[in-house]
């Protein structure tokens, strides 16, 4: 569910709508089991593909994005690095706000598995690059309920459970950091009615589970309130 709540939302959002992946519900049926999903529109041309952070620098410089950035003790240096280093292997010249938008994004939805494997560029046969839509955010909104986060859990102390992976496991100093050396790219304008249309209209999961859904999206909302601009 959360890959596609999150995506219809940023349909509300300062994005462009070449900026993410739009998500809609299926379900998929193997054997006698049936199996909730989702599924989107291909957004790669011809000749284009994706190419995750980690194995851009690795085909660079053979060796870990992620163990070369976690090799720097001081986070700012750290986003300072990632931002550098793909914008000489690419010529993107904003690679910097585009990780403000993904850091915005990944704080207000608490998407965990933002990850130097789960962020990526576009490339072309010619060796050209490009910014990739925003894409995979199902690890968001506490959707581990199996594991890591009980339906029936406290919310509030679930989500300050919850961590970052990209330079570091705090959302909030991960975002700080991105607003300060890139400024501020991403708003929101959904309001709590836009919240509860979306999550309600999904037919496929339970009340109580779109409820909890709901809530978490509704704590944000407190707690990030100046990335909220009226419409």
């Amino acid at each position: 569910m959360a890959e596609y709540v999150i995506s219809h939302l940023l349909e509300y959002s300062t994005l462009k709508e070449n900026e993410f992946v739009l998500y809609d519900l299926e379900e998929i049926k193997y054997k006698s089991n049936i199996y909730k999903g989702v599924k989107s529109k291909s957004f790669l041309d011809d000749d284009w593909q994706i190419v995750t952070l980690e194995r851009l620098f690795k085909m660079i410089y053979n060796e870990s994005l992620y163990q070369s950035i976690y090799k720097i003790s001081d986070y700012r240096s750290r986003l300072e690095f990632l931002v550098t280093q793909i914008e000489k292997i690419t010529g993107l010249t904003e690679f910097g706000k585009y990780i403000n938008k993904l850091f915005t994004i990944d704080a207000f939805f608490l998407n965990e598995d933002r990850h130097m494997h789960n962020i990526a560029v576009l490339m072309n046969g010619v060796g050209q690059y490009d910014y990739c839509p925003i894409f995979d955010n199902g690890a968001g909104l506490l959707s581990d309920t199996a594991m890591d986060y009980p339906i029936n859990g406290e919310i509030i102390s679930l989500i300050n459970e919850v961590k970052a992976k990209s330079i570091c496991d705090s959302f909030e100093e991960q975002l700080e950091i991105s607003e300060l050396l890139y400024g501020d790219n991403l708003k929101y304008y959904f309001t709590k009615k836009d919240v509860e249309d979306i999550v309600d209209s999904i037919l496929i999961y339970d009340q109580d589970t779109k409820d909890r859904v709901k809530e978490i999206i509704f704590q944000q909302m407190r707690k990030y309130q100046y990335l909220i601009e009226n419409r």
